[in-house]
């Protein structure tokens, strides 16, 4: 079946999108347009230690240590609630370039079997279209650094040097045990790094204001174990008492929560590779700088995919030149609100299919706190992830709108399993515990693999541990309210209290109304587009994604 998203009434308001071309920028210096280097982290949720100093009674930040990120935030603005609009990478990474809700992008939804529309718009390309020397270095997705070429060579990716950042914990351990010394194998590693950011400066003519995108995907599993400590000197012990209560504070998670940490800190002395270079090539006060990651933790009970705070709310931090800096901002924003954003500070025309809002009102005000009233809410949802998580191949839907006082969630099919079918967990023979660490798709298939996962498996009927495991992995009602006042860590869905009807009738119709005024497709025939799997092969490559009219 094929399906066409309608836009609103506000939308259909007829409107001819000139993009300003490049001979009318041919016109602006380089100096009057800024370079953009965006530094996006697969899998980085809210950790920094600029949030640990924001949170009163302290958290998992607090073990964190990320000076260069620290840096750009009191250069720039630290955005406290900046949410991605689908905890899953490609569907993330599709609103953030298109601009608009993941749910108008067709196949660029879903992980596994997704297709991007090259009707579309999507800002990297509008850049390049419009005068910008474009490049990029590992994880972004097609519409951000197109194939030039057959057999996946990319004209736009530039990286023959850095590749081992990819996976930071295990090739610094093998240098070591090599016989270099840790600090020498990390550098080998940033030098790398520096090497291909060379290269693509090196690239321009000159004459080009640039966009560069870093997209490291070292934050993602697997990590070397153990790593966190041994490379970065972060304890687990420290972390003890500080987990949230959605985590079993024992050893195996704390440590695993040490080496999660240990990648982000490795992330950050990446990112403070760049801003050396980019100082030394001259071009540091012409740059706006953004850091963010594609959202929460992985193999982590409410992280990546699911729509509680672990796994949709991200860092965020934006620096250079007109951003007035050293403020903390409170407006409610989303990551597809960087592609306006981007495009307004290129002075290219934002096409009229951008659901999304330009933060640059926020970036140039001098306000701390809540800059837009109109800010107070923003849209998450998620579809299909991994193939193997649910029999027939089926999505577990959901739609959410996350404001000051609530978390609202609408899992449109309760009848499945939020992080997949629990294969194997309730048979003679359950997966071992190493098959359930290193393999994603033995078990509960939504959620990644790793040392957290495979606790909690091996613990499942245990009557300690049991809640944890079932408040992870089991069978989620239709409707989940969160009172964030009295439970900032939604664990006590209270949805179906008396005393809560009004405010869950407010936020149901408003979730609602805005779904439909975007055009979701999860809102026609019970969902039929996304229910239907993908087609593989030669006919799937010849299908057309669904428009947006």
């Amino acid at each position: 079946m094929s399906f066409r998203p309608f836009y609103s009434l506000r939308l259909l308001i007829p409107t001819v999108c000139l993009f300003v071309s490049f001979s009318t920028l041919n016109n602006i210096s380089a100096t009057e347009r800024p370079n953009i280097l965006f530094l996006f982290a697969d899998d980085w949720g809210r950790h920094a230690s600029s949030y640990a100093k924001l949170e009163q009674e302290g958290g998992i930040s607090d073990a964190v240590s990320t000076p260069h990120i620290d840096r750009l935030a009191r250069e720039g603005v630290l955005f406290r609630h900046a949410f991605v609009n689908a905890p899953s990478c490609t569907p993330c990474r599709s609103s953030l370039l298109s601009g608009q809700y993941f749910w108008r992008t067709g196949r660029g939804a879903i992980l596994l079997g997704a297709k991007w529309d090259p009707d579309i718009p999507s800002w990297p390309l509008l850049l390049r279209d419009n005068g910008y020397h474009i490049g990029k270095s590992w994880k972004v997705w097609g519409p951000g650094a197109p194939r030039d070429a057959p057999y996946g060579e990319q004209k736009y990716a530039f990286e023959k040097s850095g590749s081992r950042i990819n996976q930071f914990s295990q090739h610094v351990t093998k240098l070591a045990a090599s016989g270099k010394s840790i600090e020498e194998s990390k550098q080998e590693l940033l030098e790398g790094v520096r090497a291909d950011f060379r290269e693509f400066l090196a690239d321009n003519d000159g004459n080009q204001p640039f966009c560069y995108w870093f997209g490291p995907t070292n934050v993602h599993r697997k990590w070397a174990w153990g790593s966190g400590w041994a490379l970065w000197g972060i304890n687990p012990d420290d972390l003890q008492g500080k987990l949230p209560p959605f985590l079993p504070d024992v050893a195996e998670v704390r440590e695993d929560l040490a080496d999660y940490l240990g990648e982000v800190q490795a992330f950050d002395a990446a990112v403070g590779v760049l801003l050396e270079e980019l100082k030394n090539s001259g071009e540091y006060d012409n740059t706006l700088i953004a850091a963010s990651g594609d959202h929460g933790p992985p193999g982590f009970p409410h992280g990546k995919c699911n729509l509680y705070d672990f796994g949709t709310q991200v860092s965020l931090v934006i620096a250079g030149p007109d951003v007035q800096g050293d403020r903390v901002v409170d407006d409610f924003v989303g990551l597809p609100d960087l592609a306006p954003t981007f495009l307004e500070a290129a002075g290219v025309t934002i096409p009229a299919e951008m659901t999304a809002r330009s933060l640059w009102p926020i970036l140039t005000s001098k306000r701390e706190g809540q800059v837009d009233l109109k800010r107070d809410a923003v849209y998450v949802g998620r579809e299909r992830h991994v193939d193997s998580a649910r029999a027939g191949y089926l999505p577990y839907p959901q739609r959410a709108i996350r404001t000051a006082d609530y978390l609202f969630i609408i899992n449109f099919h309760p009848e499945r399993y939020p992080l997949g079918d629990p294969i194997g967990l309730e048979g003679d023979n359950p997966p071992a515990r190493e098959a359930v660490r290193e393999n994603t798709h033995v078990t509960l298939a939504d959620e990644d693999a790793g040392p957290t996962k495979a606790w909690l498996v091996e613990h499942r009927n245990d009557p300690q541990w049991k809640r944890y495991f079932d408040h992870a992995y089991d069978k989620r009602p239709r409707e989940e309210l969160y009172d964030l006042e009295k439970d900032p860590y939604q664990m006590h869905n209270v949805a179906a209290e008396p005393e809560y009807a009004a405010a869950l009738s407010k936020l149901r119709k408003r979730l609602l109304a805005e779904l439909r005024e975007t055009g979701d497709p999860r809102l026609i025939n019970d969902g039929e587009y996304f229910e239907t799997p993908p087609l593989a092969g030669p006919v799937a490559e010849e299908s057309t994604p669904p428009k947006v009219r």
